[in-house]
């Protein structure tokens, strides 16, 4: 993927300054610059972000493009106050026009809501892949770009919630799970039965479930679990397992991920117990045997947190899932 997208990105880059270097530098009849140079300009951003985007998160690289184009902005302002015929200079008359569009783009997504598409199918039967869904920036606090701490407390991450954050082993990705654990909890898992400081979360079989996984080793195949009822906190929600499957895979279990003191294993697969550190979260797909989640990586920092996910706005392979409400 991310070869896929450097290469398209020097492509643009690439294509931007060819239109650059070819087109005519002075304005048109009717006042605008040429096509090809305005093209130049929006290829070359492109192919800058997106090679930007390979090395850094897309949050850092659209700050930098707030401040670039910012800065043009109000250069380019400045001239226009000082010469009755308008600024001369094509760079900044042009490049200082995305300023206003890359701060809306950057203020929505940074603090009001994001869009995530689902890459996998951990959180079936609730989200399926291929759905598009909103995750709502405001629901745990306004926090500070890139640097992620709360800076206006608006709510809390609550047991239940389904919440998007950054993987923990590598932060450029973002993961979709299940908060079944808040600091200071006592998450066990034995025999498939969940339970959240010694309280057993009740499930209740509701069936059996068959859905389609594309796998690399045997290309698409037909899984069959069975479905049961849970409730956490508010949220009351559908579980997916997969009969015989352990309560998870012992060699699936990383070693030496951080506070791994806090948990306990049982070696034959049957079942583990872990006490969520301060400001950690214990995260959980809601399809049990079809997930990598906290059981294997460890613990979800708060700063890792991007918010929490709300509504389906689209699933091009099934519309019947548009407008549906994330439980």
């Amino acid at each position: 993927m991310n070869n896929t997208l450097i290469w398209g990105a020097l492509a643009a880059l690439a294509a931007g300054l060819v239109l650059y270097a070819k087109s005519s530098k002075l304005r048109e009849e009717g006042g605008e610059w040429s096509g090809g140079l305005q093209w130049g300009y929006l290829l070359m951003m492109v192919g800058i972000f997106g090679i930007l985007s390979v090395f850094m998160s897309f949050t850092a690289v659209l700050l930098i493009f707030v401040l670039f184009t910012g800065t043009v902005w109000f250069i380019h302002k400045g001239r226009l106050k000082k010469s009755p015929v308008g600024d001369s200079n094509h760079f900044t008359d042009y490049m200082g026009g995305f300023f206003p569009i890359i701060l809306v783009v950057f203020v929505l997504r940074t603090f009001v809501a994001e869009p995530f598409q689902i890459p996998s199918s951990s959180m079936r039967p609730g989200l399926v892949v291929g759905d598009f869904i909103l995750v709502n920036k405001f629901a745990y606090g306004i926090r500070t770009p890139i640097v992620n701490n709360v800076l206006v407390p608006t709510g809390q991450v609550e047991r239940g919630d389904v919440v998007v954050f950054n993987y923990p082993e590598d932060t450029k990705i973002n993961y979709i799970k299940r908060a079944v654990g808040l600091p200071g909890d006592v998450v066990e898992y034995k025999n498939k039965v969940l339970s959240i400081n010694g309280q057993i979360v009740e499930d209740r079989s509701s069936g059996i479930q068959n859905y389609q996984e594309n796998t690399p080793q045997y290309g698409m195949i037909t899984i069959e679990t069975q479905v049961f009822q849970e409730t956490i906190g508010t949220h009351h929600f559908e579980v997916l397992k997969i009969a015989g499957q352990p309560s998870f895979l012992p060699q699936g279990v990383r070693s030496d991920f951080p506070d791994r003191q806090s948990c306990e294993y049982a070696e034959d697969g049957s079942w583990f117990r872990c006490t969520v550190p301060e400001g950690h979260y214990f995260m959980m797909g809601d399809n049990r045997d079809n997930s990598e989640d906290s059981r294997y990586w460890g613990f979800v920092s708060d700063k890792l947190i991007v918010g929490k996910a709300f509504f389906i706005w689209m699933n091009f392979s099934d519309i019947s899932r548009v407008g549906t409400r994330i439980q």
